[in-house]
């Protein structure tokens, strides 16, 4: 099972990849959000896959699983999920000023500098 979800994190971390190389802003923000997902797939697979039971006093199991992966996935995932708001803003006050989305026209002509 972890060696599927492994190849989904590379799955996940080339289409982040090939969407932070484009040149409009809107698909490098959806990049960056996927490469996010693919980092917390990857922090849950590194924490181990395992089943048994919440570690709790007066439980008597035979194996318990570590807690710590979930809550630095958890914590993780409300921030990129404040990132990516914060940046979808930014963007959209780009469009408003400039009128486009598109880093080449962004950037402007050397005429201008």
């Amino acid at each position: 099972m972890e060696s599927l979800i492994i190849i989904l994190v590379g799955i996940l971390t080339s289409v982040a990849i090939y969407l932070l190389l484009s040149k409009n802003l809107i698909r490098i923000i959806l990049g960056t959000a996927i490469l996010s997902h693919a980092v917390h797939l990857l922090i849950l697979t590194m924490g181990g896959l395992k089943t048994g039971t919440v570690p709790l006093l007066g439980e008597e199991a035979d194996s318990y699983i570590d807690a710590l992966p979930q809550a630095l996935i958890l914590t993780a995932i409300v921030i990129s999920f404040a990132v990516t708001a914060f940046i979808l803003v930014l963007a959209y006050r780009v469009y408003q000023e400039h009128g486009t989305d598109r880093l080449d026209e962004l950037r402007g002509s050397e005429d201008e500098q």
